[in-house]
């Protein structure tokens, strides 16, 4: 594994249920149990699947012409199941984009469903590790009073 692969946030809590997850680039985002402002840890799974893909498609699609609308919905359903346990099913990201008239916005409006499929089938590292599935180990580092 090259140094250049390797990813991770920090993320220490404020109160109880109550986190900053921090990057490595100075960034922040709080996360918490929804009770307040705060984005849930599955809504950043959500925000994580949409804004992958946003990404990938607007970097190809913008290239042809600026788009004059561009949001992306990410719904799914939380369930609970003793199979299973907790987990999301029936996610979903919705697009919804639009490019100016035009020759530009022609050529982008034919490279978007393109951009989708590349975003799904390739690109998107976020989706494509939800789909394919990857084992998370989870280890405690004993404290300073060896605890």
């Amino acid at each position: 594994m090259s140094a250049d692969s390797f990813r991770s946030v920090d993320i220490e809590r404020t109160s109880v249920g109550q986190y900053v997850v921090r990057n490595v680039r100075g960034g922040s985002i709080t996360v918490g149990t929804g009770e307040d402002g705060s984005f849930t840890p599955v809504e950043l799974l959500l925000a994580a699947i949409g804004g992958c893909t946003a990404v990938d498609v607007d970097l190809i699609t913008s290239r042809r012409a600026e788009p004059t609308g561009f949001s992306v919905q990410v719904t799914g359903d939380k369930i609970r199941d003793e199979a299973g346990g907790n987990r999301m099913e029936n996610l979903t990201v919705t697009f919804n984009v639009t490019f100016p008239e035009g020759a530009d916005g022609d050529r982008a409006r034919e490279a978007l469903p393109r951009s989708l499929r590349q975003s799904h089938d390739r690109l998107c590292t976020v989706s494509r590790t939800v789909e394919l599935g990857t084992p998370v180990s989870t280890v405690a580092v004993p404290g300073p009073d060896g605890d």
